[in-house]
């Protein structure tokens, strides 16, 4: 019913929930992964191995990685493991006294291998001074649960990821949360103070919807650095492989409120890329205040009103910031593209940040973060593309939102990629920039409740859009109207009023559909205006 990772009442942290645990490995199982760390510190002379490893080291090691072919690792995980029950490999909990240090303020525990976890992940803590130290597996690591009871692991076992801990109180150093994880191929979560784990980011999408198979590139080792006794921020370094792409990450984290990463990237394509995701998002939409979303779709016989982690998608360029609210329930996959020139930002929202609209007390779908990618290097002209896939299952994580640039990316040539990751609570916020004031929410019903007909026609569908934000006025007797239009028949009778109950204002427009309705979507927008300037951002719906 809910998604249950995170920190529980006693400071705790609890094991990832059966559907984090198949959202980030049923989607990856195609993928590929690097030889072990022995073969990493290959070629390096005794003196080499003495020294630290840099930013600049592992950048060198994806250039070696993508001038050789690919090298898929061996399936070596022992029987016991790969025959693991959900409720066995949940079962395996990291003994917290056995967390790294990170300074006064983090920490880190590791996930064991197991069930669908299969691929190993090499991890090394790289000190202030002095080489990268290997993090050894050892059992007593772990309270292996019932099911591996009595059971021993080699050495070269490995581990499937881990995760950060950090104290949100300065003054509280021991009283530490997970605030950070990286767990399957490229996949991290990330959260701010008082947030639960909602959306994830990833290292790179290749090929998401096609065409070709889509490729899920695994970051097959970890450099986590040591920072200062009192800093507050941390860096770690990646190595990410594919079989068409390498590449080196490096990732600069300060939890808080919001919580912020930036991020860097060497990417090295072994091929010419035509649909290379940068900075992609990951979520769930499963049903929201406008019902399922698309035309004709099933309705969810679900006693709570929303179940998402996202909303909705917004998208800066030049200046007008656009907002698609999310659509589940079609016959098949649907791609959207906001073509950006240059982009400005983009993010996965959680915009309904309030506890009636979800009721899930397990869940807490008001507490998930959004995130919001602030492009600086490496993005140019292309488009913010929008993947949305038919899901009936709450653990699918069916949303899909990445960079494309409009030119294929080269093979051969290091592709530098900056952009800055914050976590978004309750908006507005500064990091979120465009139209101050912005769609709270969509809702649709029939427009033959306000404008009865005889016979009755069900097509007619009512859009009823609420927008909130200082650039709204706050008396009613103020004059706006709204910038309508739709790519297949008619939006009609646009009507702006003043919503004394919140402060902000609402629109209301019919739309009458086209006979016949046309096979794809149809796109509606709408804004509103003010002595002839746009006040709001555009909602753009696909229905």
């Amino acid at each position: 019913m809910g998604d249950g990772e995170g920190v529980d009442e006693s400071g705790r942290t609890e094991f990832p929930s059966r559907r984090q645990a198949l959202r980030t490995t049923l989607s990856v199982a195609a993928g590929m992964v690097l030889p072990s760390a022995r073969d990493l510190n290959m070629g390096r002379t005794r003196a080499e191995a003495a020294m630290p490893i840099t930013f600049e080291g592992v950048k060198a090691k994806a250039r070696a990685l993508a001038a050789a072919p690919h090298r898929p690792q061996a399936d070596d995980l022992p029987p016991a493991l790969a025959a693991l029950s959900y409720d066995g490999y949940r079962a395996i909990t990291f003994r917290a006294e056995a967390s790294p240090r990170l300074g006064r303020y983090f920490s880190a525990q590791l996930f064991h291998r197991g069930f669908l976890q299969r691929k190993r992940v090499d991890l090394f803590l790289q000190p202030r001074q002095g080489p990268a130290r290997p993090i050894a597996y050892a059992p007593d690591l772990f309270d292996l649960g019932p099911e591996l009871k009595g059971r021993r692991f080699s050495p070269d076992l490995g581990f499937a990821g881990f995760r950060l801990h950090f104290a949100f109180e300065a003054g509280a150093p021991a009283n530490q949360e997970e605030v950070l994880v990286f767990l399957g191929a490229s996949y991290f979560r990330l959260r701010g103070f008082g947030q639960e784990y909602g959306l994830s980011a990833r290292g790179a999408a290749i090929r998401t919807g096609g065409p070709g198979p889509e490729e899920f590139p695994d970051f097959t080792a970890f450099w986590i650095c040591e920072p200062e006794a009192d800093a507050r921020e941390i860096e770690i370094w990646a190595l990410l492989d594919a079989p068409s792409l390498a590449g080196a990450y490096r990732f600069r984290v300060a939890p808080g409120d919001p919580s912020v990463m930036r991020v860097e990237a060497a990417l090295h394509p072994r091929v010419a890329l035509d649909r290379l995701g940068l900075a992609p998002l990951t979520s769930m939409f499963l049903h929201g205040a406008n019902g399922p979303g698309a035309r004709g779709a099933e309705p969810f016989d679900d006693f709570r009103p929303q179940v998402h982690d996202s909303d909705g998608l917004a998208v800066l360029t030049r200046g007008e910031r656009l907002w698609r609210p999310l659509t589940n329930g079609r016959a098949q996959p649907q791609i959207s593209a906001f073509g950006v020139d240059p982009l400005e930002g983009f993010g996965l929202l959680q915009r309904t940040r309030d506890f009636p609209a979800y009721l899930d007390v397990q869940a807490r779908h008001e507490a998930r973060p959004g995130l919001w990618v602030a492009p600086e290097a490496g993005f140019g002209r292309g488009a913010v593309q929008l993947f949305e896939i038919p899901s009936r299952e709450e653990y699918m994580d069916n949303i899909v939102a990445a960079f494309v640039a409009e030119a294929p990316v080269p093979a051969g040539a290091e592709w530098p990629v900056r952009y800055t990751l914050t976590t978004v609570d309750a908006e507005p916020v500064d990091v979120v920039p465009g139209a101050p004031a912005r769609v709270v929410s969509t809702r649709v019903g029939s427009a033959e409740r306000l404008r009865p007909t005889t016979p009755p026609s069900p097509g007619r569908r009512l859009y009823v859009v609420d927008f909130e934000g200082p650039a709204l006025p706050t008396d009613r007797s103020a004059t706006l109207t709204a910038d309508v239009s739709a790519s297949a028949g008619t939006l009609v009778d646009p009507v702006v009023e003043f919503v004394p109950q919140t402060g902000g204002w609402r629109l209301y427009v019919e739309w009458r559909p086209p006979t016949p309705l046309p096979g794809g979507d149809v796109i509606l927008r709408a804004r509103l205006i003010r002595e002839g300037k746009a006040v709001t951002e555009t909602w753009d719906m696909a229905v």
